[in-house]
């Protein structure tokens, strides 16, 4: 049999499927595959804002960049900036994942308890999701604002002096992670109010039966009941927060100095900020981002299987 006939043999039982993922597939080859491999061949360039292809005038000037192999990668990872991006990036994700979940947990804990006004207070929680996260952010900055904002308004009314929010590196570190964790809370506690309603109530009516107290309900039976949404709600709130490009740029634009930099923020720096551009840097930064990020999906996939779990 020819490989051309084995091939209509394996997509004649399921050519309608097929066709309905065939436009998706295209348009995702189109705005993702595209320039994932466009990236990836600027990382192994020596391409800038002086030897890319450009239009002056009438007059075209072809690309004289060369390709350099993985010179870029070896300047990135022998340079300290790109460790210190990354130590900073890893301590920021890790309080705003871990501080997201905490809360989400929380609030979703008291939520799922008959509750006056609960319908209220869910839709109160949600808002923050709702609305466009550049609002938010500039409504953050006003309040940070170290002479008008009302946060500074608030402290020196009570006797407290101001605080430099945004102009002193602990307070702009600790200011960045407050606004993410307000904005990746409600997506915490959707999912994890979703989760806490399909765990048996039979469950809680036996374990109180036996004497177990509320702690003990909640570590044994809450807490593993809610094991697979949490990894899974941890594993995208980690992508999205490692990549959390609008919260450091809109609120500090990685300030003050570069003490709230983080890996995808400077990587932007260098292709639009900077002078001259560095597009083979980087795009490098960016595949090094996309390889961390793959990492962390791979081993949280095998923690999964080994407890068991499907991904």
């Amino acid at each position: 049999m020819t490989l051309a006939a084995r091939v209509r043999r394996a997509l004649a039982p399921h050519w309608y499927a097929w066709t309905m993922v065939a436009p998706v597939t295209v348009v995702l080859g189109v705005i993702i595959g595209f320039p994932l491999v466009r990236g990836v061949h600027l990382s192994l360039t020596d391409a800038d804002e002086a030897n890319v292809a450009r239009d002056i005038g009438m007059n075209h000037l072809p690309a004289t960049y060369h390709f350099t192999g993985l010179d870029t990668y070896r300047a990135i990872l022998t340079d300290s900036v790109f460790w210190g991006r990354l130590g900073w990036t890893v301590v920021w994700t890790v309080a705003c994942v871990g501080l997201t979940y905490l809360i989400g947990l929380g609030l979703a804990t008291l939520l799922n308890r008959p509750l006056r006004g609960r319908t209220g207070y869910r839709l109160a929680l949600i808002l923050p999701w709702a609305l466009p996260a550049f609002v938010s952010v500039f409504t953050w900055r006003m309040l940070f604002n170290d002479r008008n904002g009302l946060l500074n308004s608030v402290l020196t009314g009570g006797g407290i002096g101001a605080i430099p929010w945004l102009n002193d590196p602990t307070w702009a570190k600790l200011a960045v992670i407050a606004v993410n964790v307000w904005l990746g809370v409600p997506f915490m506690l959707v999912a994890l109010l979703g989760g806490l309603q399909s765990l048996p109530g039979e469950l809680y009516e036996a374990a109180e039966m036996d004497g177990a107290g509320p702690w003990q309900r909640f570590r044994y039976i809450t807490l593993p009941g809610l094991r697979t949404v949490s990894s899974t709600v941890i594993l995208l709130s980690t992508i999205w927060t490692f990549n959390m490009f609008p919260v450091i740029f809109l609120l500090t634009r990685g300030g003050p100095g570069d003490a709230t930099e983080i890996l995808v923020t400077y990587a932007y720096r260098l292709s639009f900020v900077d002078s001259p551009r560095d597009f083979s840097g980087s795009a490098a930064w960016g595949v090094l981002i996309l390889l961390l990020l793959s990492a962390a999906a791979v081993l949280h996939r095998r923690a999964l299987r080994k407890q068991g779990e499907t991904w």
